[in-house]
This record gives structure tokens, sequence and C-alpha cells, in this order.
């Protein structure tokens, strides 16, 4: 049994997950478009042709998106695509340097900062006592 695709299902789908209301979508469309309009349109099983291209680019995805989407076959593919729902998840616990090293590192470069400081603040006052000796 072939189940058919709801083409004004699937671009209720994308609109939501553009984050686009109905309304928007209807002004991209054009003036004789309004929510209600665009409501009805997602209860539609199959939308004309010149139309769903006037959606496609209005919402930039393409036409086969809209005519070609089955959440359920995307949802089996995704189940049986990734171990226990790690989708994306690579485990990395090996660190390449040592932190009580770097920690020492950071240490010694905030001495050296400091020395650095107090070493050009005697030469300013040095530079002063000078303009004020003179």
């Amino acid at each position: 049994m072939e189940q058919k695709i709801h083409q004004g299902r699937n671009v209720k789908r994308f609109r939501e997950m553009l984050g686009i209301k109905q309304e928007g979508l209807a002004f991209d469309l054009g003036n004789d478009w309004n929510q209600k309009k665009i409501s009805m349109l997602e209860q539609k099983d199959v939308i004309e042709g010149n139309l769903l291209k006037q959606i496609s680019d209005a919402m930039r995805i393409p036409v086969e998106a809209f005519q070609n989407f089955d959440e359920e076959q995307a949802v089996n593919v995704i189940a049986h695509s990734f171990d226990n729902g790690a989708i994306g998840y690579q485990k990395n616990d090996t660190c390449t340097f040592n932190p009580i090293d770097k920690i020492v590192q950071l240490y010694d470069e905030k001495i050296a900062l400091y020395e650095r400081l107090l070493k050009e603040k005697d030469e300013m006052m040095a530079r002063l006592e000078k303009l004020i000796g003179k």
C-alpha cells in the first residue's frame, strides 16, 4: 500500500521549521493572500504546480521537498540510522595537554606580566623624578 504525500501538510511543516507564521507566508505570496487562505492551503492534499513553485520561491525551499517529503519515512530512516539516539554526538574525552601544565604556564605568564608592569612603573617614576628635578 503506497502512502500518499500530503503537500499541504509539508508546506506547514517546513513553514513551522523555518519559524514563519501563516501571516508572514501570506505577505510573501502577495496581496490576494491572507492567514485564512494559507490555513486552507495547508489542508490540501495536492497543491497546483504553479502555486507550489510560488510557495517554494517565497520559502526558499525546493518544490521537490513539498512533493516528496514523507514524515513516516524520515522517522524510519532516523530511527534506523543512529545508535541509541546519540545523533551527531561523538565522545571525545582524551585531553591532548596536561591541564596542570597549562595552569602553571598561565601562572608563569602572569608573574612575567607583573614583573614587566613593575619595571615600567619604576622607569616611569624615574622619568617623573628627573622631570621634577630639572
